[in-house]
């Protein structure tokens, strides 16, 4: 059978201010010593158990605590402010009294006889109303994610829509530059009659120019022309063999 909580802790309804320091310096195993040494007086004699100076101090504590008005109390449970009850061995505090008592005087202090498991986790810096500012600016960091992710979104919508134009205003000018099927067929004409011209003999036998070969023609404009967008060898082999092509199929 399982060992209830109220007996390894020592829980009671009410205590005298002895029993509860006992307690809460975790004395529990030796409570019967500590009362048959203290008898019925509410705090211990100064040089008695040198070996837990914490007893003394938990219980002076509570003592003070009472003879202040911080604490309420009682004789033997039952709740009155009668200050004879100081020095009386009917005097008491109760369990809930003592608790509260506690966590507004020493939220560091949680001995399990008062506080259960739960509550001795929890970290005693985080009082109520820092928790409730906490999920306050949860709820404030939520909402702002929540702006700057549909902000994100209209960023992006907006970047497509740019990019979007932007590439159809590029596919625009590529059309623009490239020549129409008939402005080619009127360059590539015009090639093949001057490299024809170039090559070629008058009617009496006469070569029109000094250039005999195509390469001749090649070699001359790179010569002169070489650091103009197209003029290349390849370039011009390429394109006075289509002019050449086209002129023919005309």
């Amino acid at each position: 059978m399982p060992t209830r909580s109220w007996e390894t802790t020592g829980q009671k309804v009410f205590y005298r201010p002895i029993e509860a320091g006992i307690r809460w310096s975790g004395l529990l195993a030796h409570e019967q010593r500590i009362l048959e040494v203290v008898g019925t007086r509410p705090l211990l004699e100064p040089n008695a158990f040198p070996e837990w100076p914490a007893l003394h101090l938990n219980t002076e504590r509570i003592v003070d605590a009472l003879v202040n008005g911080d604490l309420v109390y009682g004789k033997n449970g039952i709740t009155c402010h009668d200050p004879t009850l100081i020095d009386s061995p009917d005097l008491t505090v109760r369990h809930v009294d003592l608790k509260a008592w506690m966590a507004d005087f020493y939220p560091g202090e949680k001995p399990a006889f008062l506080f259960s498991g739960v509550e001795r986790r929890l970290h005693t810096a985080i009082s109520a109303e820092a928790v409730q500012a906490l999920l306050a600016d949860h709820e404030a960091l939520k909402i702002r994610l929540a702006h700057q992710t549909e902000a994100s979104k209209q960023l992006q919508s907006d970047l497509e829509t740019l990019h979007q134009k932007h590439e159809a205003d590029v596919q625009r000018t590529q059309r623009a530059q490239q020549p129409s099927r008939r402005s080619e067929s009127t360059y590539l004409n015009i090639v093949a009659g001057l490299l024809t011209l170039l090559l070629g003999h008058s009617p009496s036998g006469h070569p029109y120019s000094s250039f005999n070969t195509q390469d001749a023609v090649i070699s001359a404009m790179i010569a002169h022309h070489g650091d103009r967008l197209g003029i290349s060898q390849s370039t011009l082999e390429n394109k006075f063999a289509k002019a050449k092509q086209h002129m023919q199929g005309n």
